[in-house]
């Protein structure tokens, strides 16, 4: 492989919504030199790629930024990081006026306030909000974009970040990044589990496929902490085609019922990991196929409907002409997917403090990757971005720079060569990474057991998991693109290990389907009223109980 050497302040590392806002506020903040390294093309990248219809959330009149805390925290049942969420919420408006001045079509009333949706929604045209985001990056001083890179590692030393690895998917050079530091925002994990629709349709799923993990593994790899990883996030979608159903519950105040025609939300609740829970057992118990009643809405919310859907999930609108049955005339069946490792939705991801710093000095976290701050969606990712920018000026300004050895570029570059020199591979990475979903299907809570898993369950997941690491050693890349999906194979690996380990620490079962735990079917706030914490040390997991961050108390690394 041809090598490059590139030098750099700011790395960003993955082009989606948090690293697009991370960059806009460096070119307007500071002077910093900014790199953005972006695995597909900044244009129609990250969870934002196919569009989306709302913006969930806003502090709406009559609200406050702690109202929404109060309304993530009971969601998540308290376990939370209150000044992250205080930080996120703070910034939710002033982002979406951005974002509007930047193009987005904000659907308003006829006074031209924000049309809500529930207390905590807006209304958008939202096709095109990816390349809003993206033409305003575009040409911005000091900012370079570099599309079809995929960075492996981080390179650290003492703690310290000094930079990355990575290579062109078309070109084969292997880049050597130098920076004064680095923001993480490469999105959660998708692929862990064997999706709804495997075989040819099985990156028809409600996360993008593309979304591995990578940023977590490389943190996991370096040593840095991680939080709650146990908490899962699995999306009740519209069965076969996984579009949203939110559009649904809230657009037309659709209920969410069985076959018998009963409304069962009451009987589980309402938070997010109840309305998986009770469709589930609903179906378990012989009261399914589960259901959101939308016979008998208007004309006018079924154009709704159509309009809405085409602008994050046309196939449910092409399903629905196609079939010759509007939403008014049959009910929308619904379902659970695979579960996700995503910090947007669940509190997933880098322990960070306030200014989004992870363990490891010099590198922040923004966006589904950071932890701690769930029920963030686009806007409170754009104001992680925001956040980590700010705090990454601050940090160069105040910190000198690193530099990686030519020691430490030979050994990466020798472990990317490796899979394109191998001989007689006895697997492919596909068969691999079927192989892996198999195994988190059966035995770490997947679709196959209705997400529940036991400890033993859980040993054996890891056991298996271990050796598909070992064979993932001799794997053969034909070209580049296939090294880009080997890495991917072994970034979801390593997510793998940590998330089977954060099942297996939280000895309870706090959030129903999301951590559904056989051998500890009850809530137990005694012992587990905390964060479950982990660092890899010496190539093992190591758990790491935390005490909450208390009402109006904020935590900041001592390092």
């Amino acid at each position: 492989m041809k090598t490059e050497r590139i030098s750099t302040d700011i790395l960003i590392i993955g082009g989606g919504t948090a690293g697009c806002y991370a960059a806009l506020t460096l070119a307007e903040k500071s002077d910093a030199r900014v790199l953005i390294c972006e695995k597909a093309n900044i244009k129609r990248s990250g969870c934002l790629a196919a569009g989306v219809n709302a913006l969930n959330a806003y502090i709406t009149d009559g609200h406050t930024p702690q109202d929404y805390v109060d309304y993530a925290r009971k969601d998540a049942e308290d376990i939370v990081r209150g000044d992250l969420l205080l930080t996120m919420s703070e910034r939710l408006n002033s982002v979406t006026k951005r974002l509007e001045k930047l193009g987005l079509v904000i659907l308003k009333d006829e006074n031209g306030k924000y049309v809500a949706r529930g207390n905590r929604n807006l209304k958008i045209n939202g096709e095109n909000i990816k390349p809003i985001l993206a033409d305003a990056v575009t040409g911005l001083p000091n900012v370079t974009v570099m599309n079809r890179i995929n960075i492996t590692d981080f390179s650290v030393e003492n703690n310290r970040i000094n930079g990355a690895f990575g290579f062109g998917i078309d070109s084969g050079v292997f880049y050597t990044i130098e920076a004064k530091a680095v923001i993480v925002a490469t999105g959660g994990a998708a692929g862990l589990y064997k999706p709804n629709n495997p075989g040819f349709s099985r990156h028809k799923m409600w996360y993008p496929p593309f979304n591995t993990g990578a940023g977590y593994a490389m943190g996991i790899r370096s040593g840095a902490e991680m939080t709650t990883f146990e908490m899962r996030f699995i999306a009740l979608r519209c069965k076969d085609t996984i579009a949203p159903t939110g559009t649904l519950a809230q657009g037309v105040g659709a209920k969410q019922i069985n076959s018998l025609g009963e409304n069962y939300e009451g009987k589980y609740g309402i938070t997010t990991s109840q309305r998986v829970y009770g469709t589930v057992t609903e179906n378990v118990e012989g009261r399914g196929p589960c259901y959101l009643k939308t016979e008998g809405i208007t004309p006018e919310q079924d154009e709704s409907l159509l309009k809405a859907y085409l602008n994050m999930a046309p196939s449910q609108t092409i399903k629905w002409i196609e079939s010759g049955k509007l939403p008014s005339s049959q009910n929308v069946e619904i379902e659970g997917t695979e579960p996700y490792i995503v910090g947007g939705h669940t509190a997933s991801g880098y322990w960070v403090d306030s200014k989004r710093e992870t363990t490891i000095h010099g590198l922040f976290a923004a966006g589904d990757v950071a932890g701690g701050c769930p029920q963030k969606y686009v806007t409170g990712a754009l104001a992680e971005g925001e956040i980590a920018a700010l705090a990454a000026a601050e940090y160069i300004g105040n910190n000198a720079s690193g530099s990686i050895s030519e020691a430490e570029e030979k050994i990466r570059l020798a472990e990317a060569e490796k899979f394109l020199s191998q001989k007689n591979a006895q697997f492919t990475y596909e068969q691999l990474e079927e192989a892996m979903q198999t195994v988190m299907d059966s035995y770490a809570g997947g679709i196959k057991t209705n997400y529940r898993f036991n400890e033993k369950q859980l040993d054996l997941a890891d056991e298996k998991i271990v050796r598909l690491q070992t064979l993932s050693d001799k794997l053969r890349a034909n070209d580049y693109h296939e090294l880009m999906f080997i890495y991917e194979l072994r970034e979801r690996l390593t997510v793998c290990r940590s998330l089977i380990a954060h099942l297996k620490a939280r000895h309870e079962t706090r959030w129903h389907s999301f951590a559904e735990n056989l051998d500890y079917p009850d809530r137990n706030d005694k012992d587990f009223h905390c964060y479950v914490n982990s660092v890899m040390e010496n190539g093992e997991i190591k758990i790491i109980l935390r005490e909450l961050v208390k009402e109006g108390q904020s935590y900041e690394h001592s390092h």
